[in-house]
């Protein structure tokens, strides 16, 4: 492989790395969007007498989707740039490890709990007001956390890798919101 292959190739992971961190500021720039829309808390009774106003119904599936995009972004970022910094990772428990010692997740069990409300979202069809409540009351607290791993792991690829996200057009938005 020529130098000039090689630095092509690093280049383009690179990019791909940029493009990710662009991606993670979009999706906060998105579910911070569709959880201003919702009043907070949820309660079964507020469910129960709107429970066919679609805009509602519309902003709680995007508030679902958007923060199941945002989590699968940062975990496909953090598999990257590890790719990108020579750390060896065989399985995403390790790279959450990694990311828990560099400080980018306070834990572990933080993220597990994040993806367990996820996966609960995906293949959960609930009908109880009192439970669907309870599910995007979790979601709305817990969004505050992916937004400050998202925050911690830009910081961590622009001062560990010198990568930062693709285009500036969600950077400041991206700051206001996780500041």
């Amino acid at each position: 492989m020529t130098s000039t292959t090689s630095e092509t190739l690093l280049f383009s992971e690179k990019q791909h790395l940029a493009n990710l961190l662009e991606a993670i500021q979009r999706c906060v720039y998105f579910l911070n969007a569709s959880n201003q829309t919702v009043e907070w808390p949820l309660t079964d009774s507020v469910l129960t007498v709107r429970k066919k106003d679609n805009d509602l119904f519309e902003a709680l599936a995007a508030i679902n989707e958007r923060f199941a995009k945002l989590q699968d972004t940062l975990g496909s970022a953090m598999r990257h740039s590890l790719l990108l910094s020579g750390e060896q990772a065989d399985s995403f428990i390790k790279v959450l490890a990694i990311f828990e010692k560099n400080q980018v997740i306070r834990s572990v069990e933080e993220w597990q709990v994040a993806r367990t409300a996820r996966n609960l979202a995906a293949h959960d069809y609930e009908i109880n007001y009192a439970d669907v409540a309870g599910h995007f009351n979790t979601l709305h607290d817990l969004s505050h956390n992916l937004y400050q791993i998202a925050r911690r792991f830009i910081d961590y690829c622009k001062t560990e890798l010198g990568i930062s996200p693709s285009s500036p057009d969600f950077c400041d938005e991206f700051y206001l919101i996780t500041d």
